[in-house]
C-alpha cells in the first residue's frame, strides 16, 4: 500500500469513490453525487485551508482517500479540522481506512492543528466508529435523526481527538 498526497490527476477516481458512497451509503448526507468540477473545487478549498488531502494506492489502483478540512468557517476554529475517509468497495477491510486515518492525523499534527473532529453519518456505522476509536478518538455525542436519506432518519455521531499538544498550550508557543 502506498499513501501519498492527492493531485488533480486523482480526481476521476476520487469522484467515482465518493459518488458510490453518496448513492449507496450513509457516511455522506449528500443525496446527489457531485461532479468532478465540484470535487476539484473542494480539493482546492482544502489546499487553501492548508489541510492534508491523501490517497491510498493498492496494487496500482487508487483505493481510497482522506482529507482534513476546516471544521467550521469561523476564525476561532482555525486549529480544528474535520476528517473524511472513503475507501472504494472491494478494498474495504484491508486496513486502508486505518492507514489513511493514521497518516491524516500525522499530517495534521505537522501542520500544527490541535483537534480533529469526526462527524460520522449513521450511528450504525460501526466500522467507522471503531476505526476512529482505535485511532484515539473519543465519543463526544450523538445527534439523533439529523439526516433523512433512503427514506429513514439517520443519526450523526461526533468523535474527537487531540492532535499534538492538543489544548496543553497555544499554537506557535
Amino acid at each position: 500500500m502506498k499513501i501519498r498526497t492527492a493531485t488533480p490527476a486523482d480526481l476521476d477516481a476520487i469522484t467515482a469513490i465518493y459518488a458510490q458512497a453518496v448513492r449507496e451509503g450513509t457516511a455522506s448526507f449528500e443525496l446527489v453525487p457531485p461532479g468532478q468540477d465540484e470535487m476539484a473545487r473542494r480539493m482546492a478549498a482544502i489546499a487553501a485551508h492548508g489541510g492534508p488531502y491523501l490517497v491510498a494506492e493498492l496494487d496500482g489502483v487508487l483505493a481510497g482517500y482522506a482529507y482534513a478540512s476546516a471544521f467550521r468557517p469561523r476564525a476561532a476554529y482555525r486549529h480544528t479540522v474535520e476528517d473524511s475517509i472513503y475507501v472504494a468497495p472491494g478494498f474495504q477491510g484491508r486496513g486502508l481506512g486505518r492507514a489513511l486515518l493514521t497518516a491524516l492525523i500525522e499530517a495534521s499534527e505537522r501542520r500544527d492543528y490541535r483537534q480533529m473532529v469526526a462527524v460520522i453519518g449513521d450511528s450504525g456505522n460501526e466500522g467507522s466508529i471503531a476505526l476512529h476509536r482505535a485511532c484515539g478518538f473519543a465519543h463526544m455525542g450523538t445527534l439523533v435523526a439529523t439526516g433523512l436519506k433512503f427514506g429513514r432518519w439517520i443519526d450523526t455521531v461526533l468523535m474527537q481527538r487531540p492532535l499534538g499538544a492538543g489544548a496543553a498550550d497555544l499554537p506557535g508557543m
